[in-house]
């Protein structure tokens, strides 16, 4: 007796929802998202008017909300830090020394809430292909290399922006910079750190939306996705406006690169706070 038929959507490479016949009738469905965030496989049993979720043992169930936890609070508080840190430059209200330390403690928030990340998708339970609708969960891991997956090219791609971003706020403690050096060594990785979330929100679009555009306003995943990625376009927006221009050796716009950097922040916040939500 062969596999079951499986019907296989995404984009590219990447498979990101698949449809199979259960032995006994019906049908399973598992979407990538739904699968390693909240650990669960829809299945439609013959006959029955509305599906039914099967999930992963109770051992991996906890793993994900522990995980799942924990990444969310880190975006909450990094980006109430860096919004905290934007009003500090943009009110005056403190040295440059003040503001970079509060940007550099939300970083530390952000580089757990990039790596905690990962480890939800390295530590997802896995699909039976061809099986009776269910999932099953590996020993834990603390670092896997799956980049044919879309969910963790877009967790690892956050990660690495993360990354970069601790480099940009690492150097801007340095004193005595010539223009030159300001725009190497903090300007150019604040701009490759927001490319990279840039890009890790877009796979999670192809994630969620299986390779098309979409708009799935019941979807608290699609919203969550939304706003990390409006955030992360507001980030860009402060990156480009604090480029610091050689003949006045002063910022395109201060005001912007503030502003923009407060909005961004919170709407990451705002994300950290809605993944809460999107527990197992």
């Amino acid at each position: 007796m062969g596999q079951p038929e499986q019907r296989a959507e995404g984009a590219g490479p990447f498979t990101t929802r698949l449809t199979w016949e259960v032995p006994g009738g019906g049908t399973a469905v598992w979407e990538s998202r739904p699968a390693r965030r909240r650990g669960i496989i829809a299945v439609q049993p013959p006959g029955a008017p509305t599906g039914l979720h099967t999930s992963a043992d109770d051992a991996a169930l906890r793993r994900l909300r522990v995980l799942n936890a924990t990444a969310a609070t880190a975006f909450v508080i990094g980006g109430a830090l860096f919004a905290a840190g934007a009003g500090v430059a943009q009110l005056g209200s403190g040295d440059a020394t003040t503001s970079a330390s509060i940007y550099f403690a939300g970083g530390l928030f952000f580089n757990t809430g990039g790596y905690v990340s990962l480890l939800q998708v390295v530590n997802a339970p896995r699909h039976v292909p061809g099986g009776e609708g269910r999932l099953v969960t590996r020993g834990r891991r603390w670092w896997s290399y799956e980049p044919t997956r879309v969910d963790w090219l877009s967790a690892f791609v956050l990660f690495a922006g993360t990354l970069v971003f601790a480099v940009d706020l690492l150097d801007s403690f340095l004193q005595g910079l010539s223009v030159r050096q300001t725009n190497r060594l903090i300007w150019a990785p604040d701009v490759i750190g927001c490319v990279l979330f840039l890009i890790s929100g877009h796979l999670a679009f192809v994630e969620i939306c299986h390779g098309r555009p979409c708009v799935r306003r019941r979807s608290l995943g699609w919203w969550i996705v939304a706003v990390n990625q409006l955030g992360s376009v507001l980030f860009m927006i402060s990156a480009l406006a604090a480029y610091t221009r050689p003949a006045t050796g002063s910022p395109i716009n201060a005001d912007i690169a503030n502003w923009a950097t407060l909005a961004g922040a919170l709407c990451f916040s705002l994300g950290g706070f809605l993944q809460l939500g999107e527990r197992p």
